[in-house]
């Protein structure tokens, strides 16, 4: 039965020959199994791409176990949530970076300054956040180790520079990422293409509005990209909106914090739990302990919908902010 392979399998096919290291040969098998259609025709090849793949992530991980370098790409999960900022040349990404977080990126006013990933971490209120600063997207060259980062987090920025061409950087970067079949979740509904793709959770983020005179040049690029799209106007320079955009993170990562309140003891406010929004007492319990979770016997809340110290049950649905006692 032939395989139908569409143009852009053989194109992953050729990065995953010519790939020097494990890390890019996994990030192309990666991609190359989420391309190939789901038939009889594919099943021999998909399951020679899977061994290839297991053997690869098995030599990587003995290379890891061994104290050997590994890719850069492979940043590890801190904090409520892994944040991407990417985009052209030039448009602050690092200097945005530096500015919430407290990593010293590479600055710099010549382009493509930034060659691999640097982490931070920002704080809103009392929740940490990791952001990634990333090098600039370049149509002539793709990094299948980035995009497979930007497949991996859990939100990204796309930032652009608003007294620089904003609107072509805008309209670029989206095409490159849907080339890549990386799609915003913003066109999610009208998405119609049969490859499959990974969608996105993304923020327009519009760098250096760095004072009250922009703000028209914001609208207007507001009205021209369309209200699809979530925008945030930002200055790296000045501060202006940071605060604003660390709320914005936090909201669009579809977190909460719950507080543990130990039985006769006040709450601690300053170490929330970090739970996916819509989470229960029976998966905070979990998040405490695992003691918790097998031994709960009841618990209380104080918080959203509920009077204060009020019985739950394990399948009660807990609200950012809520506090909550645990007795087993």
């Amino acid at each position: 039965m032939p395989t139908n392979l569409p143009p852009d399998y053989f194109h992953v096919e050729a990065r995953y020959r010519e790939a020097d290291s494990i890390e890019e040969k996994i990030a192309c098998l990666e991609e190359m199994l989420s391309i190939i259609p789901k038939h009889k025709g594919t099943d021999r090849l998909r399951g020679d791409l899977r061994r290839k793949l297991a053997g690869l992530k098995s030599a990587a991980q003995g290379k890891k176990g061994a104290g050997r370098q590994v890719s850069p790409y492979r940043i590890e999960r801190e904090g409520a949530g892994q944040v991407a900022l990417i985009g052209p040349t030039n448009v602050g990404k690092s200097s945005l970076l530096a500015a919430l977080t407290n990593a010293e990126p590479e600055v710099s006013p010549y382009p493509y300054t930034t060659r691999g990933p640097t982490p931070g971490m920002t704080t809103f209120e009392d929740v940490q956040i990791q952001l990634i600063d990333t090098p600039p997207l370049d149509g002539e060259f793709v990094n299948a180790e980035m995009l497979s980062l930007v497949r991996r987090v859990d939100l990204v920025l796309l930032v652009v520079d608003l007294q620089g061409y904003a609107i072509e950087q805008f309209e670029e970067s989206i095409a490159f990422l849907e080339k890549q079949r990386i799609i915003p979740r913003q066109r999610q509904e009208a998405w119609t293409g049969e490859r499959r793709v990974s969608f996105i959770s993304l923020l327009v983020v519009v760098n250096k509005v760095d004072d009250g005179r922009w703000d028209e040049e914001l609208a207007v690029f507001c009205e021209l990209v369309g209200g699809e799209w979530e925008v945030i106007g930002v200055s790296a320079t000045t501060g202006r909106n940071l605060d604003a955009l660390r709320r914005a993170i936090f909201e669009r990562l579809g977190v909460m914090r719950v507080y543990a309140k130990p039985p006769g003891r006040e709450p601690d406010m300053s170490r929330p739990f970090v739970l996916r929004a819509g989470s229960t007492v029976e998966e905070f319990a979990g998040k405490v302990h695992q003691d918790f979770l097998r031994q709960l016997k009841s618990a209380r809340v104080w918080g959203s919908g509920v009077f204060d110290g009020q019985p739950v049950g394990r399948d009660h649905v807990l609200h950012d902010g809520d506090v909550v006692e645990l007795r087993i």
